[in-house]
C-alpha cells in the first residue's frame, strides 16, 4: 500500500486526518455544537488578532504583552481540545 517515503511511522494513516480537518465536517449535515465551536474559536482569534494589531501599533500599554501572550496561548489549547472532540467523536460513531 505504500511506498517509500509513504509510509506512516506510527500505524495506518488515514486520509481525513490532515492538519485542516477541524475546519471540513466528516458527516454531513454537521451539528450545530461543531459550528458553534468553530464560531466561537474564530471570534476569539478576531479579537487577539485585534489586540495584536493594537499592541504592534502602540495603542496598548506594553503590559499587556503578557495577556496577550495568554490569550494566545489558551486559544491553542482550545483548539486542541475542539480537535480531540471532533476526533473522538467520529472514533466513537465508527465502533
Amino acid at each position: 500500500m505504500y511506498d517509500g517515503l509513504e509510509k506512516p511511522l506510527f500505524g495506518e494513516a488515514r486520509p481525513r486526518e490532515t492538519l485542516i480537518s477541524s475546519l471540513v465536517f466528516s458527516h454531513f449535515p454537521p451539528k450545530a455544537i461543531n459550528i458553534f465551536l468553530a464560531f466561537v474559536i474564530a471570534l476569539i482569534c478576531v479579537s487577539e488578532l485585534t489586540l495584536i494589531y493594537w499592541y504592534r501599533q502602540g495603542d496598548v500599554d506594553p503590559k499587556f504583552k503578557k495577556m496577550i501572550y495568554f490569550n494566545s496561548f489558551t486559544t491553542v489549547l482550545l483548539c486542541v481540545c475542539a480537535n480531540i472532540y471532533f476526533h473522538f467523536n467520529d472514533c466513537l460513531r465508527q465502533k
